[in-house]
């Protein structure tokens, strides 16, 4: 997905900053994690742990969520988010802010159904789960696995995030270093003060 995209389009000068992060992070699980920002229906920041799947544009990535959850009612009603990436060993953040488009199975679906496919059988077991939020109930169902050959669940999305600023912090140096890249700028950098 993201080599055809990225072809297309010249990568903004702080994705190789962040893809060289990410793999000083090497095989840690951390390293795909990252914090999605959103507005709550009452007017509440909430923030949550998402997992980066892949780069669908040049300054556009893809992640999963579950249609049953809070934040996709919070997403349709404010689009804009922001992700906070950290990279633990390589000591650096990345601050990402951009507009979210959710893609439901009976939309555009084929990345969805990509990512689907690429996903271990036991990744795709807490999208068989009850739905997020409810009372919890130990007689689930709590499947530890879902098999290759499942449908795309009808609540799964594919969280589509278009960015359009990106900063970075650099704990390593002294004094720190920050910078700011903005699409209304073409990605132009900016140094900031930490």
């Amino acid at each position: 997905m993201s080599t055809e995209m990225d072809a297309e389009q010249p990568l903004p000068p702080w994705r190789p900053l962040l893809t060289a992060a990410r793999k000083r992070e090497g095989r840690l699980p951390g390293g795909r994690w990252l914090q999605l920002a959103t507005l709550s229906v009452d007017g509440y920041p909430r923030v949550r742990t998402l997992v980066f799947r892949d780069w669908s544009a040049a300054a556009t990535l893809d992640l999963l969520t579950d249609a049953r959850s809070e934040k996709c009612l919070e997403i349709e009603r404010t689009p804009e988010v922001e992700l906070c990436w950290l990279f633990r060993k390589a000591r650096e953040q990345f601050r990402l802010r951009g507009t979210a488009t959710m893609i439901s199975p009976t939309g555009d679906s084929v990345d969805l159904d990509q990512h689907w496919k690429r996903l271990p059988a036991s990744g795709r077991s807490v999208w068989a789960w009850p739905p997020p939020g409810d009372p919890f109930d130990p007689q689930g169902p709590w499947p530890q696995e879902v098999s290759d050959d499942s449908a795309t669940p009808e609540h799964l999305r594919l969280l589509r995030i278009s960015l359009h600023l990106v900063e970075q912090l650099d704990l390593k140096p002294h004094p720190h270093l920050r910078r700011l890249w903005t699409s209304s700028r073409q990605w132009q950098e900016q140094r900031i003060n930490p």
